[in-house]
């Protein structure tokens, strides 16, 4: 089966095969590019999601992922960024073993084809270029057989013609001669052109196109073996990372099945148990005595001396008696204003000037009323985050729960112990380095490192301190950590006693915006140190959605806790609106938020909040 005996007249055709055999390969060829292309982008689509939630390195986040259930879902990110290095495998294979080289080889086939198809030319043009030349030899040979007809014709009859003179009948003879000569020559000259032809038809026909022609055959059944060859190729490329991408699957799988209930359960309570007993009973108060009620109303707890109550509502020993309410509903009791706002400068009221003379002071009512009024009632939300940014705890962790205060302490105390190593290695290597100067003076001057070695001891002598210092405090607070009975109790109690001093002093006074309402400093500095307990485990919650603007219409000096500055014509957002009392909860940033007057501001809701309103 050849092409060159089978299809030695379809020259066109072939051309159009070949040239379409050519467009299917150049289709194929964009068809693995944009394969590839995809592959590219599916695994850089994998590795950003990968990195999306991964943990921020030196954040509260990366802390959470100490549970194993975390921990297998960092595995599962991990791996899925190996899976989508092997998709950006897939497509360099491609693009290097397919792409690549198949647009060479594509390059090669259009010079190799042109080539073919212009022999072929070349020899079509040679045959009919004999043809012509066989044409012309006919048509001469056949033009001078006609005119040596004619001139015979014309001898002939001026030989019988008896008028004519015996000049002119030689005349016509010689003429009738030549024409015979010139015929003969003519049929000669197109026998000779004849053969000529018929070899060169016979060569054409039999040897040249059926040698191109097969060229052109062998050259077309390359392409579709080549073509062939890199789908394979196309194949095993995928075929390849299969096993890549199975044990990329299995690390997926290993890591949800070390995921451990009991051991994420354990690692809840190591991070927030507090050390803390359960409250105990509360006492009976019998408030038909007027001694006993006077003491129920004018503070929390009662003396360890002086009452059989033992109510302490800030008590470590006995724990808090609000654990599952939020620290934001306490913090908005403790320092939302409780008196009437002051007047705007506008009015006729005595108190014109912001800060000055405000509306008579409520009559101070009793702590215990405060309580109960944050048990039942539902105040102001206050951002507790914005207490704590006045300063950082005490360094001896004294403001945490105990337990929480053990680990902190034993953290700080590795922390140290890893720094004194790291001190003690390059004291070693500078000691190492002092015996080499030593040994080879031109290496150095040893006496170059004496002052790093004095300095290198001085601060191992330093950390150490800090460590001796946090071991006293950590075997402090592991002694008086707490045992369930009544014996644990009561060395809760002098825990309690000895540490609230330090957590006190911690505290900031309190009073309301215009000095009215003031507690005694000890029960304020324990409502303030339970607000301090809460505040690890509420730190992270979500500050409260605007809900519309407002525009200073005075200058307000908000001096006192719970209130913030205002100047006239700012413009703040609206995070509470007045419940009734004559303040209005406003935030200027992240960072600084507090109540104002509601007379001093005109207040703008959004429509989708409660309607558009106005305060003036």
């Amino acid at each position: 089966m050849s092409w060159g005996t089978e299809l030695w007249d379809q020259f066109d055709n072939l051309e159009k095969h070949t040239q379409w055999g050519i467009d299917i390969l150049e289709k194929y060829i964009k068809f693995v590019k944009e394969r590839t292309e995809i592959e590219i982008s599916y695994a850089k689509q994998l590795r950003n999601l990968s990195k999306k939630y991964q943990p921020k390195k030196n954040s509260k986040e990366e802390e959470e992922y100490k549970y194993t259930s975390c921990k297998a879902f960092i595995s599962t990110l991990n791996e899925m960024n190996d899976y989508a290095g092997q998709h950006e495998v897939i497509s360099e294979n491609m693009t290097s073993q397919i792409t690549v080289e198949l647009t060479r080889y594509v390059q090669e086939l259009k010079q190799e084809r042109k080539s073919h198809f212009h022999d072929g030319r070349k020899a079509q043009q040679h045959i009919e270029t004999c043809w012509k030349q066989l044409e012309s030899s006919k048509r001469r040979f056949e033009r001078d057989c006609k005119e040596a007809d004619r001139a015979q014709q014309y001898f002939e009859k001026m030989d019988a013609d008896i008028n004519v003179t015996k000049a002119d009948v030689e005349k016509a003879r010689q003429q009738a001669q030549l024409r015979h000569q010139m015929a003969e020559e003519s049929k000669a000259d197109y026998s000779s052109t004849l053969q000529k032809f018929n070899h060169e038809q016979h060569e054409h026909y039999y040897t040249h196109i059926p040698s191109i022609f097969q060229k052109i055959q062998e050259m077309e059944e390359r392409r579709i073996v080549r073509i062939g060859e890199s789908m394979k190729t196309y194949a095993e490329v995928d075929r390849h990372v299969i096993p890549i991408i199975g044990k990329c699957l299995d690390g997926i799988a290993k890591a949800a099945e070390s995921i451990d209930q009991k051991n994420d359960s354990q690692l809840v309570i190591e991070a927030y148990k507090s050390g803390f007993e359960p409250p105990g009973d509360i006492e009976f108060e019998d408030y038909a005595q007027p001694m006993k009620r006077t003491i129920s109303e004018t503070s929390l707890s009662n003396s360890r001396g002086d009452s059989k109550t033992e109510l302490k509502f800030a008590s470590k020993s006995k724990g808090k008696l609000w654990p599952f309410i939020k620290k934001n509903k306490l913090m908005s009791l403790l320092t939302s204003p409780h008196q009437p706002p002051p007047p705007p400068p506008a009015s006729a009221s005595p108190s014109a000037v912001p800060n000055g003379p405000q509306s008579p002071k409520q009559q101070k009512e009793p702590l215990s009323h405060r309580f109960n009024e944050f048990m039942t009632s539902k105040p102001k939300i206050h951002c507790f985050r914005s207490l704590k940014r006045g300063g950082a705890g005490p360094e001896d962790f004294s403001n945490l729960p105990p337990e929480q205060r053990r680990k902190k302490l034993q953290q700080k105390v590795d922390e140290l112990n890893k720094e004194i190593q790291k001190e003690m290695d390059q004291r070693d290597a500078i000691t190492k380095m002092k015996d080499v100067y030593i040994k080879n003076p031109q290496m150095g001057d040893p006496g170059s490192l004496d002052h790093k070695l004095i300095e290198v001891g001085q601060n191992i002598e330093k950390l150490r301190l800090e460590v001796q210092k946090f071991e006293t405090w950590l075997t402090e607070v592991e002694g008086r950590l707490p045992v369930r009975g009544e014996q644990a109790r009561r060395q809760s109690g002098m825990y309690e006693a000895q540490n609230t001093p330090s957590v006190n002093n911690c505290a900031q006074d309190r009073e309301s915006p215009d000095g009215s309402y003031t507690e005694e400093q000890s029960q304020e500095n324990e409502l303030k140190m339970m607000a301090t307990d809460f505040d690890d485990e509420f730190d992270d919650e979500e500050p409260l959605p605007t809900i519309g603007t407002c525009k200073a219409l005075y200058t307000f000096e908000g001096q006192n806790e719970g209130t913030i500055s205002i100047a006239e014509g700012e413009i703040l957002y609206v995070i509470e609106e007045d419940k009734g009392d004559g303040w209005t909860r406003i935030r200027r940033n992240e960072d600084e938020e507090g109540y104002v007057p509601t007379s001093y501001v005109e207040v703008y809701l959004d429509k989708n909040a409660k309607g558009a309103m106005t305060y003036i």
